[in-house]
């Protein structure tokens, strides 16, 4: 342990903690620790295993994200002897940034940087000649994800899924299979503008558009009123709601029974919160998100049985802080009072390959499975900053709008939410509020319609799979008749058609006869096989 490192960590921590004018011992409650703990990580004497520590006391001394990053920096220096140490291929050797090699300490995830573990978009010749999620100019990522053949499993109905960010009521004039209610001024703070007045209009409008459309209906909370939070960071929403839990968890228990109660059998599903390991959304500890999770399950599973529990999402999972915060959920076992654990699971841009994002599913499964979380996996969203990012062109939109959901199914993800319907100020648009639905839309629907009533039996891709390089394939049934769906990253080739197949369709909604051995193209958009 590098004893400078750990005095600079000591030194910022304590910086924070001065600039709040907590004490040792008012600090051990807050972070649920005790006051000596506290006492060790401020003074450096010691250096906790994970960032999760810091990370709490930091926040709850009022440090910001970027505080936050700076703090993870340090941590991160500490533990490793003053050198970024990164296993990008897991080869059991870790590399020091100034290239001397060290035995690897068997170091939890948390402890590399992300984007580096994660080294899993190799360019094309194979070097990382630009950070994960930046390609370099007219080259083609190669994305290594790994096969896997299991026993068939139904897809459920509402695995295509959209966000909606409208309070019109509104629904999507495209087949999908459910929608999430996001962004529709549905917030706690907007149904219960104060304690025990609740204003269900915009809700009911909501709910009663879904169902009219045949659609199940997610609902996520988030935005703690002013009332229950008045002391805690302002959200970035313009309602006046907050980041901060209630400081009576019993106004939270009591919003959540009301919600359920009052829409028993109409609402599907309740995610528990958005980005809850984002300061802009959420700026509690992870201790008390289990409980307000622990709270919140008992009161939906007591008011309306057969809705499901999805655990509070988490974002921008390519930062290792971030990352760190789902383990800490984890491990705290904030996933046992859930069917469904919810994340972010997208590319880092929406330009990016959806396939892209296949290996940071898997680190999230990891994680899971270290902490003995068994539950299904539900992708609620973006990027933060999707807003902010590049419009996509028409026929890559709609690409990438289709293989979003089939790289959810590669990842054994139960349901996908493509982020989102309703606005036009986003990469890529599926349909405004009002407006005609785009190509994106169109092969969402087909997609959609090609999954109805199926089974999927196994994903793979290259030569891994027994497949010829750069194709990408999943197996399915229907009404015992089978099918596959191929598609490559964003290039064409010539390839012999799989044994039995008798037709292709594609995703515009036009099909061919095949015969026995011929070749079909292969692009970017998916196409169907039909077999036997």
């Amino acid at each position: 342990m590098a004893s400078e490192a750990a005095a600079r960590l000591a030194a910022l921590l304590t910086e924070h903690k001065q600039r709040s004018g907590l004490s040792y011992e008012q600090l051990g409650r807050k972070v649920h620790s005790s006051r000596s703990t506290v006492h060790r990580y401020c003074t450096g004497r010691n250096v906790p295993a994970t960032f999760a520590p810091i990370e709490a006391i930091a926040t709850a001394c009022g440090a910001s994200r970027e505080d936050l990053a700076k703090l993870y920096r340090s941590w991160e220096r500490a533990d490793l002897g003053d050198a970024t140490v990164r296993d990008i291929f897991g080869t059991g050797t870790v590399v020091r940034e100034a290239g001397v090699t060290v035995p690897d300490r068997r170091r939890p995830l948390t402890k590399v940087s992300l984007a580096a573990v994660l080294g899993v978009v190799l360019l094309a010749g194979g070097a990382m000649a630009n950070p994960p999620g930046r390609q370099a100019p007219g080259t083609i990522p190669t994305v290594q994800a790994a096969m896997w053949t299991n026993a068939p499993r139904a897809i459920e109905p509402e695995f295509v899924g959209v966000t909606a960010n409208s309070n019109t009521g509104q629904m999507p004039s495209f087949g999908v299979g459910s929608v999430r209610l996001w962004n529709t001024r549905t917030r706690w703070q907007n149904l219960e503008p104060a304690r025990g007045s609740y204003d269900w209009a915009t809700l009911e409008r909501l709910v009663t558009g879904a169902r009219g459309a045949g659609l199940p209906v997610t609902l996520t909370f988030g935005g703690t009123p002013l009332w229950a939070s008045p002391n805690s960071p302002k959200s970035v929403y313009t309602d006046d709601s907050r980041t901060g839990p209630p400081d009576d968890l019993a106004d939270w228990e009591r919003f959540v029974r009301a919600v359920a109660e009052q829409y028993r059998g109409r609402i599907d599903a309740y995610e528990l919160w958005d980005m809850a390991n984002h300061q802009d959304f959420f700026s509690g500890s992870m201790a008390e998100l289990v409980e307000m999770t622990r709270l919140a399950s008992q009161a939906i599973k007591a008011a309306d049985p057969d809705a499901t529990v999805v655990c509070p999402s988490m974002g921008e999972l390519w930062d290792p802080a971030a990352f760190d915060e789902l383990r800490q959920f984890a491990r705290l076992g904030g996933y046992d009072h859930c069917a469904a654990a919810a994340v972010k699971l997208a590319p880092r841009n929406d330009s990016d390959p959806p396939e892209t994002m296949l290996p940071l599913a898997r680190e999230i499964e990891k994680a899971l499975q270290e902490a003995g979380a068994g539950v299904r996996l539900w992708s609620t969203g973006s990027a933060y900053d999707v807003n902010r990012q590049q419009p996509v062109d028409a026929d890559r939109g709609a690409q990438h709008a289709a293989r979003f959901f089939l790289s959810g199914l590669y990842a054994q993800y139960r349901r996908m939410y493509f982020y989102n319907w309703g606005s036009a100020k986003i990469p890529i648009v599926l349909q405004p509020v009002g407006g005609p639905h785009t190509k994106a839309a169109r092969h969402v629907e087909r997609l959609n319609e090609w999954l109805k009533g199926s089974r999927i039996h196994s994903c793979g891709q290259g030569r891994e799979a027994g497949l010829p390089d750069h194709l990408w394939q999943c197996r399915f049934d229907e009404g015992g008749r089978n099918f596959l769906i191929w598609w490559t990253i964003d290039r064409s080739d010539r390839i012999p058609s799989a044994p039995g197949t008798t037709s292709i369709e594609r995703l515009d909604g036009a099909g061919t006869p095949v015969e026995p051995g011929a070749d079909v193209t292969v692009t970017g958009s998916p196409i169907l096989l039909r077999l036997g």
